[in-house]
């Protein structure tokens, strides 16, 4: 069994330089703890378990359009809110 040692997509930000076509889960990761202002969320923590609301979750919205062109809506958040749904369902909007 071989090991790939490449760097993944997931070790860029997601609006730096080499940013990936798609989304990274590592990049929703750090949109939930900047507007949660948290460390504490992973790649399947529950936005709204974490204390996140609607308001809060439309920044997480925008950062989502700005940094990866993509406009999903409310209802996608609501039906995918751990970093690693919105990451999946960011790619399926790329």
């Amino acid at each position: 069994m071989s090991v790939d040692t490449t760097p993944s997509a997931a070790e860029d930000s997601p609006a730096g330089p080499g940013a990936p076509a798609g989304a990274d889960t590592d990049g929703v990761v750090a949109m939930f703890r900047r507007v949660l202002e948290t460390e504490d969320v992973a790649a399947d923590s529950d936005f709204f378990l974490l204390g996140g609301d609607s308001l809060v979750a439309t920044r997480v919205l925008s950062a989502i359009a700005r940094s990866y062109g993509v406009e999903l809506t409310f209802e996608d958040f609501v039906g995918a809110p751990t970093p690693e749904r919105l990451a999946e369902k960011i790619a399926d909007a790329r």
